[in-house]
């Protein structure tokens, strides 16, 4: 009885483990990702439109923002509450923006030309403070 009172444990440990770290679809990236964010672009219409709650319209189209090679995301958050799920508010020389979250580099550049990556970086400035994380931080210039 106790072995497999250990067994079931056991088992349930390893499913939350599983569910914990699996993202949804097997495709690498976060709920943000799936959304575009992190995305090179040109223009901000290559950006999608955030969906919003079933039934309802399309949200706000992200944005491409002006880093190079572009990024789509969003400007002028005050906090992670701000934007999509899996991303978080980044200071970013002198303004606001939502960024992907990441764990590694390839976290960030599965949508980004080789020239352009994105660099995960742990010493983003997050406006929420949450030791720990780390941003897709795209590079500087044009």
């Amino acid at each position: 009885m106790i072995r497999i009172l250990r067994l079931t444990c056991l088992a349930a440990a390893c499913a939350a483990l599983f569910l914990a770290c699996d993202d949804d679809d097997g495709d690498g990236g976060n709920a943000a990702a799936r959304l575009g964010v992190g995305e090179g672009c040109a223009q901000s219409s290559d950006c999608p439109a955030l969906p919003q709650e079933e039934g309802a319209d399309m949200g706000p189209a992200l944005e491409c923002l002006p880093f190079k090679g572009g990024y789509c995301g969003l400007t002028g958050c005050q906090g992670d509450d701000d934007c999509p799920s899996g991303s978080a508010c980044v200071t970013q020389g002198g303004a606001n923006y939502c960024f992907l979250v990441c764990n590694e580099k390839p976290d960030c550049n599965a949508y980004r030309d080789a020239e352009d990556e994105s660099n995960c970086s742990a010493n983003a400035e997050f406006v929420s403070d949450r030791a720990g994380r780390k941003a897709c931080v795209p590079p500087t210039g044009s």
